[in-house]
């Protein structure tokens, strides 16, 4: 695999303005060929709109030149809320948790390490002791590179009726 030359740009909440419109044109071509009959995905700029609003918005975006090429974002949970702890038995002690969100690279730059890139940089930003994320259960192959990651299934959740179900991944902060 070789790893394109991308740069990493960080942004945070006070970016949304400025990012918005990218993110949502990497969705876009990231879900071409389903984004037209699915009502779901055609929410994503709800969604970063949900995200966004956070003050610990936290988001990385891969550029090849000027071309974003894809990007990663999340934000802090709201302690106390963490929807995903009835999952575990017994629940970690630790309770301050990263919400990863989305991790999207456009088609062209797959199977390049730039999606690991993308993780890795966002995950080192993030000062939580947990991070939280959802992956399509249809999906396994992303499911298997998260493992590989690090992050380990705890259960499975459809968070809204249009949604799919999701695994529900959990991984320890810092990264090893």
């Amino acid at each position: 695999m070789t790893t394109p030359d991308v740069e990493l740009r960080y942004y945070g909440h006070d970016d949304l303005p400025a990012i918005r419109q990218t993110l949502i044109d990497v969705q876009r071509d990231v879900y071409a060929d389903v984004i037209e009959d699915d009502e779901f995905h055609q929410k994503f700029p709800w969604f970063v709109d949900h995200w966004g609003k956070n003050p610990g918005f936290s988001c990385v975006i891969a550029y090849d030149g000027e071309e974003p090429a894809g990007f990663a974002y999340g934000a802090p949970g709201t302690e106390g809320r963490e929807w995903w702890r009835e999952r575990l038995d017994p629940a970690p002690e630790k309770s301050r948790t990263f919400h990863f969100s989305e991790l999207q690279v456009r088609p062209r730059w797959r199977g390049k390490g730039v999606s690991e890139r993308l993780h890795r940089a966002l995950m080192r930003a993030q000062d939580e002791d947990l991070a939280v994320l959802l992956v399509d259960v249809t999906h396994p192959k992303v499911q298997a590179l998260y493992e590989s990651w690090g992050y380990r299934k705890v259960g499975e959740d459809q968070p809204f009726p249009d949604s799919p179900v999701y695994a529900v991944m959990v991984t320890e902060l810092p990264l090893t």
